[in-house]
């Protein structure tokens, strides 16, 4: 027993030992998406990125760890004055991410609470540049307007403001009763504008309809009218024809001896016709001096006849 304690407290294992020791104290394994900032006597000496980095024992120590990857931070509820003096209650959410480490550190006190307060002001400032209606119409142009601002300030510290999102726009009770008044008058506007461009639309309709009738009753009248027109005038045509036919068929037959013979038959008798009307219409009638007067038309007019048909 006495052997074994002697062995163990040679100087060559508390050698071992102090080996072991500052072998572990220099190494250090950086995560990933993170930063080691190292101190050296109480300066800043360098900073340790991801992978496997040594320091000098006893010397150099691990002043701060600081996280890389984008950050979620929930901005407390808080009021805010609107242009038109109208008192909000409003909260939000912010992104953003560590660019610097060293600035991060050294450059601000704690930076999470410093850009949150940032956020914070720079909302009310932002809100009292718009009116009431405005926050709610234009909130992602509002939200972009405050990341810009927090960007500019928030330079010195090392820290990227990636985006802001409000979550709640709380107006007091007597502008959320007065909106949901007015909300429920512009309902009722739509729904009489609707209905009287539903009137509107149907009177259209039953003006068209009869404007279409009229349009459509001329139209018929004019066919109509037309159609007797093209009628009556090919009745007139097959009348001249029919008269042309049957000129032509009596001077066909006009050009033989026995339609000659016909013709002073005619020619007779309508002039004894004709004496016979003239003595009934008078009471005074005048006889031809020769007996042979209608026989004398008829040569007459048999000779103009043969001197047509010669010429």
């Amino acid at each position: 027993m006495e052997v074994l304690l002697d062995y163990i407290l040679t100087p060559q294992l508390f050698i071992l030992i102090l080996v072991v020791i500052l072998i572990k104290s220099s190494i250090k394994f950086v995560p990933q998406n993170r930063a080691y900032l190292i101190e050296r006597f109480g300066k800043f000496q360098s900073t340790k990125e991801a992978g496997l980095n040594f320091i000098v024992p006893f010397i150099d120590r691990v002043a701060a760890d600081r996280s890389l990857k984008e950050q979620a931070v929930d901005v407390p509820e808080q009021s805010a004055i609107t242009k038109d003096n109208i008192s909000l209650h409003v909260d939000g959410v912010l992104y953003f991410r560590v660019l610097d480490p060293y600035k991060a550190t050294y450059g601000v006190d704690n930076y999470v609470f410093a850009v949150t307060q940032l956020a914070q002001t720079t909302m009310r400032s932002e809100l009292g540049k718009m009116e009431l209606d405005k926050t709610f119409e234009e909130r992602d142009q509002l939200n972009t307007n405050i990341v810009t601002s927090i960007n500019d300030a928030s330079g010195p510290w090392g820290i990227q403001v990636l985006r802001y999102e409000i979550k709640d726009i709380v107006p007091p009770n007597s502008v959320m009763e007065a909106m949901e008044a007015q909300m429920k008058a512009e309902r009722v506007k739509r729904a009489q504008i609707l209905e009287s461009e539903g009137d509107r639309q149907a009177a259209i309709n039953r003006a068209e309809g009869a404007k279409q009738s009229v349009v459509l009753a001329a139209q018929a009248d004019k066919e109509e009218q037309v159609l007797r027109a093209e009628g009556e005038a090919k009745a007139i045509l097959a009348v001249a024809e029919a008269q042309a036919e049957a000129l032509r068929k009596v001077g066909e037959a006009a050009d033989t001896e026995q339609g000659q013979k016909a013709i002073q038959l005619d020619l007779a008798t309508k002039a004894i016709e004709a004496k016979q009307a003239i003595a009934k219409e008078s009471s005074i009638v005048l006889l031809p001096d020769s007996a042979t007067d209608a026989a004398s038309l008829v040569t007459q007019a048999m000779a103009i006849i043969n001197k047509m048909n010669k010429e």
